[in-house]
């Protein structure tokens, strides 16, 4: 019986041993992500008024790095908390594996970043400490932005004011805290600058920045978008009085999607949402609501609102896909 013991014993050891050189092995091989390069970044008053614009109306920076008034209608930015971080992505609400909470991007948090460490987070989703982003963060588009754009946009957060504030931790569930490690890497060359003359090239770029598809694609059980169901809608999100929100379908489908809006309508349809948000409207308990950034995309110029119209006609399948929009809570 000694004997057998001994060897449960030493087999149980070699299983932790095993299992522990695994997990250094897997901590020190990902992220597989090089280290940050030394860039220097000029502060011209084209770089900066070009970082305002992209920050604050196409790649949604400031809506998630800020806390928002939760009783108004549109979820409108709190001035006071610009950049701080803070909000938070539940597990409850969207679904996600664990409960996520935006950075603070202020300089108050990023003044000892050098700007490779920034370009290096905002392209392959790992930041100063190391450490990877969960993908809700959408590194993967903006490591298709031009060198010009996203030096632009590292100059202007460097100029947003100080906050001093410590959002709280992130959590991730098991396993996809070890999953997440492998997704990044390396961006590669930069992408050049789209040609406005090329209406292909330039409204897959402002799609891109805008990063529709992320909303606007239904996901699976596993948290993957469903094949075939590109910016088809049924992007769930279930708010605390128990409704629930889905994206709508923005396929040129003539009967389920956006296929009968013309360009104008198209674009009066953002102006239209940012007047209705201006109004920051009360919110009751079981009213619709939406998180579709009218605050920000509404402020987008004609030209790139209509890139994006271009993009969603010219280069989208036409998906079939009723979606029932809100459903209150019972």
């Amino acid at each position: 019986m000694k004997i057998l013991l001994k060897i449960i014993s030493g087999f149980t050891a070699l299983l932790l041993l095993a299992a522990l050189a695994g997990f250094l092995y897997f901590n020190l091989t990902f992220p597989k992500v090089s280290p940050a390069e030394n860039i220097q970044i000029e502060f011209t008053p084209e770089r900066l008024a070009r970082g305002k614009y992209l920050v604050e109306n196409v790649t949604g920076c400031l809506g998630c790095h800020s806390d928002r008034v939760p009783d108004q209608f549109n979820f409108p930015v709190k001035e006071e908390t610009l950049g701080r971080g803070g909000f938070l992505f539940s597990k409850k609400l969207m679904g996600l594996p664990g409960d996520l909470y935006s950075r603070n991007i202020t300089p108050y948090n990023l003044n000892d970043w050098t700007n490779g460490e920034l370009v290096r987070v905002l392209r392959s989703g790992v930041n100063k400490q190391g450490k990877v982003l969960f993908p809700l963060m959408p590194y993967q588009h903006l490591a298709k932005l031009c060198q010009e754009d996203l030096y632009s946009i590292v100059a202007y957060i460097r100029t947003l004011k100080p906050i001093a504030y410590d959002p709280p931790p992130t959590h991730l569930e098991f396993p996809v805290n070890f999953i997440v490690k492998t997704i990044p890497r390396d961006a590669g060359p930069y992408p050049p600058a789209p040609d406005k003359k090329n209406l292909l090239a330039y409204s897959a770029y402002m799609t891109n920045a805008t990063a529709c598809y992320d909303c606007h694609t239904p996901v699976d059980e596993h948290g993957q978008p469903v094949p075939g169901m590109d910016f088809a809608g049924g992007m769930v999100f279930h708010f605390p009085d128990g409704s629930t929100l889905r994206t709508p379908n923005i396929t040129p489908d003539k009967n389920t999607g956006i296929g009968e809006w013309t360009k104008d309508f198209f674009i009066k349809r953002f102006r239209t949402g940012k007047k209705m948000a201006d109004l920051h409207a009360p919110v009751n308990l079981g009213e619709f609501n939406t998180f579709m950034p009218w605050m920000e995309y509404g402020n987008m110029t004609d030209e790139d609102l209509g890139a994006i119209y271009d993009y969603l006609h010219d280069q989208v399948k036409p998906v079939k896909h009723k979606v029932e929009k809100f459903t209150a809570a019972k």
